[in-house]
């Protein structure tokens, strides 16, 4: 029996139809008994002799690869293959795809969800009271003003039509801008260092810098208005953390929300702040948008397999 592994700890919990998908065509299912991201042993160990990997965020490197020599594809349940050794897997003969579409709704929603959060201040809000504390918040309001949306692929391009929807300026930032739906959507297309620093609202919806290191660090930062909010629902390392902690200490910006980070789980210095919403990756944790990015993840990786 072909053996499949499932490295993603949350895979079916939304609905059984994607486990049922695979087993239906014979698969046996290895699924991550870790609840969280593999490491590449754990990879090796669980994956050794299957045929197949749905793929979260694991390390898919070379190593892996060459330990994994049934392996015909890897079909990653999201958008993002930075954690993939896509060259090295294609000179392998191994089918590699995602699911592009899957996470966009799920990921936008998330980062309205965020700003609203970050600009009434619920959280606090809500600790307080859960605590026995009656207090009131005094946040700031949303309309008037601007947001800054750094990547303009289809996640950011949802976020700053959800944006625009609601009265909101919108400028953008891409490195392969696309201006035709920019104008149709009212959206400028600024340089990067001008949504740095005169955005009330930056949201961050890109990959990152291919050697790992933070597309916004102290200089990007100290650009920043000191009303600013900033948010990163995109990659972890794309914001330097410490230089955050220090911002965010410091009030030398007013808030951010993050939801990814370096080293997941995080249990880091940020915990500590109160001017930071933290979440757990959740950026795709819509049942929705979950489910669909799965059930599409299990039929490319049936249909690769087949060919």
């Amino acid at each position: 029996m072909n053996k499949i592994l499932v490295s993603p700890s949350s895979f079916g919990q939304v609905s059984n139809e994607p486990v049922e998908m695979l087993e239906k065509k014979g698969y046996k299912i290895i699924n991550n008994p870790y609840g969280r991201k593999l490491t590449e042993d754990e990879v090796i160990e669980l994956g050794y002799g299957c045929v197949g990997i749905i793929a979260g965020v694991e390390p898919l490197t070379a190593k892996v690869i060459d330990n994994m020599p049934n392996l015909k594809c890897i079909s990653r349940v999201g958008v993002g293959m930075d954690n993939v050794d896509i060259e090295y897997a294609k000179q392998k003969g191994i089918i590699v795809i995602n699911t592009p579409d899957g996470p966009t709704r799920s990921v936008a929603e998330l980062t309205i969800a965020m700003t609203f959060s970050l600009l009434r201040r619920i959280p606090q809000a809500d600790s307080a009271i859960k605590n026995k504390k009656w207090e009131k918040q005094i946040g700031n309001l949303i309309f008037g003003k601007q947001i800054g949306i750094i990547g303009l692929g289809r996640i950011g391009k949802m976020v700053a039509e959800l944006f625009r929807g609601i009265g909101n300026q919108v400028v953008g930032f891409d490195l392969n801008p696309d201006t035709q739906w920019a104008n149709l959507h009212d959206v400028t297309i600024m340089p990067f260092n001008k949504i740095i620093s005169q955005s009330d609202i930056i949201s961050i919806h890109i990959p990152g810098n291919k050697d790992k290191s933070a597309v916004i660090g102290k200089k990007e930062i100290l650009q920043m208005k000191q009303s600013a909010f900033l948010i990163n629902i995109s990659r972890g390392g794309v914001i330097d953390e410490s230089e955050l902690f220090y911002a965010l200490k410091n009030n030398k910006i007013s808030g951010a929300a993050i939801d990814v980070f370096t080293t997941e789980p995080y249990y880091g210095p940020l915990c500590e702040l109160d001017n930071v919403i933290l979440t757990p990756h959740i950026g795709s944790y819509a049942s929705e948008g979950k489910l669909q990015m799965e059930i599409e993840s299990v039929s490319n990786l049936i249909s690769a397999i087949n060919i």
